[in-house]
C-alpha cells in the first residue's frame, strides 16, 4: 500500500482516539510530507478543522509553487470547503481513501483540473463505517446534515 495513504490513515486513527472523526490527510510535495492532520473540530471546538484543512494549516505558509507542485491524499473524499481549499490552493492532484461512505466534491474537482483518484481502501472504509454506525449525530454534524 502507498505510504502516503497509510500516514493519512494514521492520522485518522489519531483522531479517532482523541474522540474525534476519524478523517486524516497529508500533503506531499517531491516525495516528502509536509503537512499532516486529521480532522479535529470535536477536539478543538472548531468549525472547519476537517482533516485536510489541518494538513493545510501544519504545512504552514508555502509558496504558490509549492501547493501547484502537491499532491493531497485523503482518507475520505473531501467536502465542499475542502474541496474549495484544494481549488483555491492550485493542488493539482488528490487520492482519496474512499468515497463509498461519502460522495463529495469529487465532480467539481475534476471539472477544474484536478487529477482525482479514488483507491476505494479497506481500512478507510472500515475506519467510517464503524464511525458513522457509533456516532451518526456526530458524523452529521460534521458534513452539514
Amino acid at each position: 500500500m502507498d505510504s502516503f495513504i497509510q500516514a493519512a490513515i494514521e492520522e485518522a486513527r489519531t483522531g479517532l482516539a482523541e474522540g474525534g472523526i476519524p478523517i486524516g490527510a497529508v500533503i506531499v510535495h517531491n516525495g516528502r510530507i509536509i503537512g499532516r492532520g486529521h480532522n479535529r473540530r470535536v477536539q478543538q471546538g472548531s468549525a472547519i478543522l476537517h482533516g485536510e484543512m489541518d494538513a493545510l494549516e501544519n504545512a504552514g505558509r508555502q509558496p504558490a509553487q509549492v501547493y501547484r507542485e502537491s499532491v493531497l491524499y485523503t482518507t475520505l473524499s473531501p467536502c465542499p470547503m475542502c474541496s474549495g481549499a484544494i481549488l483555491l490552493y492550485g493542488i493539482p492532484r488528490v487520492v482519496i481513501g474512499e468515497n463509498r461512505t461519502f460522495m463529495g466534491e469529487e465532480e467539481l474537482l475534476r471539472s477544474r483540473g484536478v487529477e482525482v483518484s479514488v483507491l476505494q481502501n479497506e481500512q478507510c472504509i472500515g475506519l467510517m463505517t464503524e464511525f458513522i454506525e457509533k456516532r451518526p449525530e456526530l458524523w452529521n454534524e460534521d458534513i452539514g446534515a
